[in-house]
């Protein structure tokens, strides 16, 4: 055999080699769900304006064993997350926050996410999300968070909810949605420091937050969900040292609400591209790209949520991984198991799907 021949027929041997490599467990498994959970924990943990996200569908799975390290395993995830109507700064539970309906513009995100096992312990390495409204027919419209009919409807709102509080005047951190139907909003506010008449949000932990929704046109009707703390939903890391730091609290022109024309806030984009080699293209995002921070190590698995109804959418750190990442070789989803017992006319063997997982909410 001549050396052309040689290398051709090492390099078949090791693209079956690392066909064989890769692990295909079904989508809703257990070990892939705890995945999916740290990995939607993770996610909303560097989402800093918006809503918190919860899972909805584990895609596709892929477990890339490293053959040196046999306790030490790299899982690619294709998952689907569904905004809820928590805002990020909400200590409200995520298993206790409702799934914003689809007649209400539901808001998807499509995220791969890189994850890597080492002793039990899952670590997120890389990941890279879409975020995209779910369109429907007769669904409510969105307005752009920087429309300025709709801005000047959440400050009259604003101005009506200081007028009826007592001892305490509230100042604008930002907005998280806007209706095209006539007066409809939702936005955050913050307890301020008032000098003559010019209003600060407080950059405080104990200071009274909250958020509020407006609805009418002249005089409009504000509802607002007040909490006194910040939430911490895992312990951010500074990318230059090992402390931990807190998210910054936005405020009211700082906020990415003011800057852009989106009409809701999109997840972080991207995080660790030198490890774009596990990522599909299908959830690059090119626009509101957020710095995040290094992967956190999550040593149990977080609580799902407990919501059943069909009612309830380019960055980089210092962190990166030694390890050579294994060479991902394309091969066709496995979507079928043959049954164990043989199959005949009278009981046909009925496939069984695999991956793409159950659909927890629509």
């Amino acid at each position: 055999m001549n050396f052309v021949g040689i290398t051709v027929a090492l390099g078949l041997l090791g693209g079956i080699c690392a066909q064989i490599n890769v692990l295909r467990p079904e989508c809703d498994s257990p070990e892939v769900e705890e995945a999916a959970l740290v990995a939607q924990d993770y996610l909303n943990a560097q989402h800093n304006h918006g809503y918190k996200y919860v899972l909805n569908r584990i895609e596709d799975i892929k477990i890339h064993p490293t053959v040196r390290l046999p306790e030490q395993h790299t899982f690619v995830l294709e998952i689907d997350l569904l905004e809820t109507d928590c805002h990020v700064l909400d200590p409200t539970p995520l298993a206790n926050c409702t799934v914003r309906p689809k007649h209400l513009t539901a808001v998807e995100g499509d995220c791969d996410v890189v994850l890597k096992k080492v002793g039990g312990i899952l670590t997120v390495t890389a990941f890279k999300c879409k975020t995209e409204e779910d369109l429907c027919l007769g669904c409510y419209s969105l307005l752009p968070l920087n429309h300025t009919a709709g801005l000047d409807f959440v400050q009259v709102s604003l101005t009506k909810l200081n007028n009826i509080t007592e001892n305490v005047t509230y100042a604008l951190v930002e907005v998280g949605r806007m209706s095209a139907q006539v007066g409809l909003s939702q936005f955050v506010v913050a307890e301020a420091n008032c000098v003559n008449d010019t209003c600060t949000a407080l950059n405080d932990t104990t200071a009274a937050r909250g958020i509020c929704t407006a609805e009418g046109v002249n005089d409009p009707i504000v509802n607002c969900k007040m909490f006194s703390t910040l939430v911490m939903t895992v312990p951010l890391v500074d990318a230059n040292s090992t402390a931990p730091v807190r998210p910054a609290l936005p405020s009211h022109g700082g906020g990415l609400s003011h800057k852009h024309g989106h009409r809701h806030h999109k997840l972080t984009a991207l995080h660790n591209p030198h490890l774009s080699s596990f990522l599909s293209a299908e959830s690059a995002e090119s626009a509101e790209v957020v710095p995040v921070a290094p992967a956190l190590n999550v040593s149990s698995t977080p609580a799902a949520p407990t919501q059943t109804t069909e009612d309830s959418s380019s960055a980089s750190d210092a962190s990166a991984s030694a390890e050579v990442p294994i060479t991902v070789v394309k091969r066709d989803v496995p979507v079928s198991v043959a049954a164990s017992a043989p199959a005949d006319k009278t009981h046909p063997v009925v496939p069984v799907q695999v991956c793409p997982g159950r659909i927890r909410f629509f």
